[in-house]
């Protein structure tokens, strides 16, 4: 049975040009609830923990650099089958295969400033969620 929260973070490349807010009223406006929410920015051992399922990629040093370079906006969101309704929403990982209207086709540059981190399962949404922010700050 689906979940009903799911993990996202805005990276570094959409805060920095000015999508925080454009972006939290898509997903809102889309039925998720926020129920965590906070900006922040990931240390290289945060970003090399939080993606230490790429580490034997080669683009695994970049995305660490990359996540680093800049305040991310975290968030915990609620909705019935949230993982796989926010991953519809977001769009696919290269901007230019994503679906009109998805947040990637319209905020991401690249596939490697995709502005957009969506948990792919509710057991990473679980885990990710948890790793950015303490049992007191999920309501």
């Amino acid at each position: 049975m689906a979940g009903n929260k799911t993990f996202t973070m805005l990276k570094p490349d959409a805060v920095s040009k000015g999508y925080t807010g454009e972006i939290l009223k898509q997903i809102t406006g889309s039925g998720f609830r926020i129920v965590a929410l906070k900006m922040t920015q990931m240390t290289e051992q945060d970003a090399k923990t939080f993606y230490e399922v790429h580490k034997e990629r080669p683009f695994y040093g970049e995305l660490v650099d990359y996540m680093t370079s800049g305040p991310i906006v975290a968030a915990i969101l609620e909705k019935e089958n949230a993982v796989d309704d926010f991953r519809t929403l977001i769009g696919a990982t290269n901007p230019e295969e994503a679906a009109e209207g998805t947040i990637r086709k319209k905020y991401a540059a690249s596939i490697s400033e995709n502005a957009i981190h969506g948990s792919d399962s509710d057991e990473n949404a679980t885990i990710e969620s948890n790793f950015h922010f303490s049992g007191r700050e999920q309501f």
